[in-house]
């Protein structure tokens, strides 16, 4: 049977089909392509403008979604710390911003397609509410993944260390978007996400396995330091069991499978840190947090502890060149943390402190720095065979060959 032909009305429904679907994929086009671009980002394109848009619009959106569901998107630890109306203020302001610059860019012609992204972001998040959000009452104990931990941290972070970054920089010519930032990303938001699975079976395992070792009065004596020095003390236990712990990743062959993850990194910056084999990461908390519960240390004293191994973790993997004088025989700093990152012939197996460089000089596994050559070469496992993605380097421990005993290789575990 001959094909009916079309009406001038089929005509135009179809045309007008295939010119959506079209804008759609050239829209999802766009999004992807930027999204796996690496590289400078100059001022007058429109490009900086578009990706703080795009970037803080679909922050709003997971906002706007913690404000629905506080019970099941936010972490239990900070809810209590909250000012609901700062953070209504933060969100409105960051709505604001976002559509504002999507719109002008939309005005202006500069990539249309993915600053209609952005806008839809906004719209989208507004539409269910905005910064005006209603929070009733809610259960405390329920499952949850840190949402509301993802986006303040990705946000303070980015606004405190690249702007350290860009004041202070150990490589003037690094750029912001440098390769593979999207796998650090990945690892930094899914990390976040997952800290409540995290922190219940970190706190499981340590009361179930040490709380046999908990001392009620020495505890108390423990408490009864004045603050400072009982920081002071809690910081150089945790180093300690940290040091010890990240030793044995490098020099036990079987372990370095976990952690090469975290050295399979090129390039140092404040993302760079956040790399990391799930396993190691748990493993390492326990190991870490389990001398501090067994000691006593007070809660106030604890917090300001993760506090400040928080920031350190991050600032020390951050391209950052500060002149420290004499404090870098004693803290651990981006220079010194950046030779234990290299893959230079001097700084394989050392620097292995997180808090107190001291401890490296102390047990004879701090980097001897050449005079010649003040700062790496060169960063990453030696050989490079670590597979890009998050996936790939979550199995790779269990896909890697043996990695043959020190003394066979004459010059420790493979780098």
């Amino acid at each position: 049977m001959p094909t009916p032909a079309r009406t001038p009305l089929a005509y135009k429904l179809v045309s007008a089909v295939k010119a959506r679907a079209n804008a759609v994929g050239s829209t999802v086009g766009d999004t992807k392509d930027l999204l796996g671009r690496s590289g400078g980002m100059k001022f007058g394109q429109g490009i900086i403008a578009t990706v703080i848009a795009l970037s803080l619009g679909f922050l709003c959106l997971l906002g706007v979604l913690a404000f629905h569901f506080p019970q099941y998107l936010t972490t239990p630890e900070l809810r209590h710390e909250y000012s609901v109306d700062v953070l209504r203020q933060t969100l409105l302001f960051a709505l604001l911003v976002a559509g504002g610059l999507s719109l002008a860019n939309l005005i202006l012609g500069n990539r249309r397609t993915l600053n209609t992204v952005a806008f839809a972001f906004v719209f989208l998040a507004v539409a269910l509410g905005g910064s005006r959000v209603p929070v009733g009452d809610f259960p405390d104990h329920t499952p949850y993944i840190g949402l509301d931990w993802f986006i303040l941290d990705l946000l303070g972070s980015t606004l405190l260390f690249v702007v350290i970054e860009k004041l202070f920089p150990l490589y003037k010519e690094q750029v912001v978007f440098r390769t593979e930032w999207q796998t650090d990303l990945k690892h930094f938001a899914i990390n976040h996400f997952l800290v409540g699975l995290i922190l219940l079976t970190v706190n499981f395992l340590i009361h179930h396995v040490f709380g046999w070792l908990v001392r009620s009065d020495f505890q108390q004596a423990v408490q009864h330091i004045w603050f400072v020095p009982q920081l002071l003390l809690c910081i150089l236990v945790a180093d300690l069991a940290q040091y010890w712990t990240h030793r044995a990743y490098h020099e036990v062959p079987y372990f370095w499978r976990y952690h090469a993850v975290h050295h399979s990194a090129k390039t140092m910056d404040w993302l760079a840190g956040s790399r990391q084999h799930m396993l190691e990461l748990v493993v390492t908390r326990i190991l870490v947090l389990a001398p501090l519960f067994v000691l006593g240390f007070s809660e106030s004293v604890v917090n300001a502890y993760i506090i400040i191994v928080g920031f350190q973790a991050v600032f020390n993997h951050a391209n950052v060149h500060l002149p420290w004088g004499p404090l870098k025989y004693v803290i651990v700093t981006p220079d010194f943390h950046h030779w234990h990152h290299a893959s230079d012939d001097e700084a394989i197996d050392r620097n292995y402190a997180a808090h107190y460089a001291f401890l490296d000089h102390l047990f004879g596994t701090a980097v001897k720095v050449p005079a010649s050559k003040p700062f790496p070469e060169k960063y990453g496992v030696v050989g490079d065979y670590m597979p890009d993605g998050f996936l790939n380097q979550q199995m790779f421990p269990f896909r890697a060959k043996p990695v043959p005993p020190a003394a066979e290789q004459g010059e420790g575990p493979l780098r």
